[in-house]
């Protein structure tokens, strides 16, 4: 006979209601009861009949995830944190993406109010306030990255102005004056290019140096053509920079192959900072100083706020705005190994 949720409950010593949560992951339950509320669901071997459960719920146990790009290292490695994050909710991740496409990122917005998903996560690169100040609010939605939520769903960010101030800072440390910034998006309504120009720009106005707009490098794509482009044009614009901070690892190891291919020293003559830990960066040659998010903490963190919403709609608690930490990983492109 399989086990019930009062069997687990006595062997634990708890309440139904708090076994229910751990199960669910819904509700705030202490970790030492958690880790014996579990230890009992291990011995008895409970396994909960997720499929009657949502039917009773109303609920059909999936969430949609909505991101740029799925071959994005960041965004892949972040996709597969969340699905690893929902599994233990015994939840399903259906995943879709954008391109950083505005239209498509309304529409598949817009789309979570047809139930087919319990709760969404997206990451926008395009929407501006009045798409999200105007969705239903039908479909719990949690917001990824730097773009405002305004005050209509929860938000899961990184500080990227306070990122690319520490970034920029410590090329600043190691001497370097003439620094460029490559990523700039002046064609996307996009938040984190824009909060990580104003960190770079910070960083130098507090150095006392002026921001040189010939410094500052548009691109199309955060992908590594464009960090190779726009390394390419600076080395030949005269007086070359002497650091670059780029605003994707993808960005920053574009650049670094361009300036290695033209005989540039990295990082005796420019180094190179780049932002958001992927493994690539890790086995670049030389290997890519990076701003690192705590990227388990974001997938943990937005599932836990749509876990909170989706079992309890009639909450009142306000959307919440969530900082997550970062690091500096210093390795050998910037040349620090520590």
């Amino acid at each position: 006979m399989s086990s019930r949720l009062k069997d687990v409950a006595a062997l634990a010593g708890v309440s139904t209601r708090t076994v229910s949560n751990v199960v669910s992951g819904s509700g705030a339950v202490a970790n030492e009861t958690r880790a014996r509320v579990q230890a009992a669901l291990d011995e008895l071997g409970y396994r909960p009949n997720v499929a009657a459960r949502n039917l009773r719920a109303g609920r059909t146990g999936l969430i949609g995830l909505v991101i740029p790009e799925l071959h994005s290292p960041y965004f892949g490695e972040l996709a597969g944190l969340i699905v690893e994050a929902a599994q233990q909710r015994s939840w399903t991740v259906v995943i879709d993406q954008t391109f950083g496409d505005r239209e498509a990122e309304r529409r598949l917005l817009e789309g979570a109010g047809d139930r087919l998903v319990d709760g969404l996560i997206i990451s926008p690169w395009s929407l501006g306030p009045e798409e999200l100040t105007g969705r239903s609010r039908e479909v719990p939605v949690v917001l990824l990255g730097e773009q405002e939520a305004h005050g209509v769903a929860d938000r899961v960010a990184v500080d990227s102005v306070l990122a690319a101030d520490e970034a920029t800072t410590h090329l600043l440390r190691s001497g370097r004056r003439r620094i460029a910034a490559i990523g700039v998006q002046p064609h996307l309504r996009n938040e984190t290019a824009r909060q990580r120009l104003a960190g770079y720009r910070q960083a130098l106005h507090r150095a006392g140096l002026k921001p040189d707009p010939t410094l500052e490098r548009p691109v199309t794509t955060l992908h590594r053509k464009d960090g190779a482009e726009a390394m390419t044009a600076l080395l030949k614009a005269g007086q070359r920079p002497d650091g670059v901070f780029a605003f994707s690892d993808e960005l920053a190891l574009g650049a670094l192959h361009a300036a290695v291919t033209r005989g540039v020293r990295v990082p005796q003559d420019i180094a190179v900072v780049g932002f958001d830990g992927i493994e690539d960066g890790r086995y670049a040659n030389p290997p890519l100083t990076t701003v690192v998010p705590d990227k388990r903490q974001i997938a943990e963190r937005a599932l836990q706020c749509l876990a909170d919403r989706i079992y309890s709609p009639a909450s009142t608690v306000p959307p919440l705005d969530i900082v997550i930490s970062h690091q500096l990983d210093r390795r050998a492109s910037s040349g620090s190994t520590g």
